[in-house]
């Protein structure tokens, strides 16, 4: 990604000015500022921004000048990321599996809290310091609620949990424990559940945890209502303290998608439509769109033509096809458009700050999106 320095009153005000060809986010650095502060107020405890969702470094400088001296990072190059916005700030790996070269990687950078969610992996970890170092065993349940189960992948059955807490705190480790709902997860009783579950872990082990980490998955606005973030951070409290009583462990949460969606808008353009009604944009699969073949298609879109107004008729289900030569860039469901679009006119698809970037690819010479600054998206 390219960042234009230049701020501009509103995306509408951009396109029309500058016609852009190429793929565009729209970025507002008071809006994610704000979303930064909606999650410190609300949170009940230590806020960690996932990095893996947008690490460009504007994103990571406004969430550090709005207060969040904390980062989620999955690998080394994410640490050196949150380090140059904070070179003091505090770092989680909480990618469960990690090579001995990270490892080592990982300690020359100082990390805080570590998860595993296996023997092998926790004893990967043995040359590990121990003082202030927490190791957080990553629950998994079978929760729905998400657009896709973490679970699958990572994560340790309640029993196995009791196992590796127990063994964390022998080898001299902090305990703590760790969880993901799954992605776009709004639903407050999935984060009840795993609380009430990791309480009845750490009892069976015998282990007060000093952390316990509740994780991502908060959703971000793509349809419909905004999802409540304050419900959710207020049954998780009541949950905790019901569940740990007086030994309620200090709480972290690690946003990703709902700290930085909001904050940009992204702009295509119409590349050529079809006789049978198929719009070919010019990003697709392989570019900004990468994450709609997993979640849906989000329901904040509009069409607008290059003098800015909005293009007429009424909304029609039209195949998306992306840029490149691959037959199987194409969106897996139809978008609704306005039957009046046409070749050269924009959509623009609202809280795209999460993924569009960091999964684009630059297959066939596409998938690159310039940033340009905004007021509002």
């Amino acid at each position: 990604m390219r960042s234009q320095p230049a701020l501009w009153p509103s995306p509408i005000r951009h396109m029309v000015k500058m016609q852009p060809d190429a793929p565009v986010l729209y970025f507002a650095p008071e809006v994610l500022q704000a979303s930064a502060r909606r999650f410190v107020r609300g949170f009940g405890g230590l806020v960690t921004y996932a990095v893996k969702a947008n690490a460009d470094p504007a994103v990571l400088d406004n969430l550090v000048g709005a207060g969040i001296g904390a980062f989620d990072v999955a690998s080394p190059a994410e640490m050196a990321q949150a380090r140059a916005a904070h070179p003091r700030a505090l770092l989680n790996y909480h990618n469960p599996v990690r090579s001995r070269a990270e490892i080592a990687a990982a300690m020359a950078h100082g990390i805080a809290s570590w998860s595993v969610d296996c023997p092998r992996e926790l004893e990967k970890l043995s040359e590990v310091p121990r003082e202030g170092t927490r190791i957080a065993v990553r629950l998994r349940l079978p929760v729905a609620g998400a657009a896709y189960d973490f679970g699958e992948k990572f994560g340790a059955d309640p029993a196995q949990a009791v196992v590796l807490l127990r063994r964390a705190a022998a080898m001299g480790f902090a305990p703590a424990m760790t969880f993901h709902p799954g992605t776009q997860c709004a639903d407050p009783e999935a984060w009840a559940v795993y609380v009430r579950a990791a309480a009845e872990v750490a009892r069976r082990a015998g282990v007060r945890l000093c952390q316990f980490n509740v994780g991502g998955g908060f959703a971000a606005h793509r349809a419909g209502e905004a999802p409540d973030l304050e419900a959710i951070f207020s049954r998780i409290a009541t949950e905790v303290r019901a569940a740990f009583g007086p030994d309620a462990p200090a709480l972290v949460c690690e946003p990703g998608r709902a700290m930085v969606a909001e904050a940009f808008t992204l702009a295509l353009r119409v590349k050529a439509v079809r006789a049978g009604g198929a719009l070919f944009l010019n990003d697709g699969i392989y570019g900004a769109l990468m994450e709609l073949r997993d979640i849906g298609l989000p329901a904040r879109i509009e069409a607008r033509r290059p003098d800015g107004g909005a293009v007429p008729g009424a909304p029609v289900p039209r195949v998306i096809f992306g840029p490149t030569c691959d037959s199987l860039d194409r969106l897996p469901d139809p978008m609704p458009l306005p039957d009046g679009i046409a070749e050269g006119d924009y959509v623009l698809i609202r809280a795209m700050g999460a993924y569009a970037a960091s999964l684009s690819t630059r297959f066939n010479g596409y998938g690159a999106q310039e940033i340009v600054t905004v007021t509002a998206p």
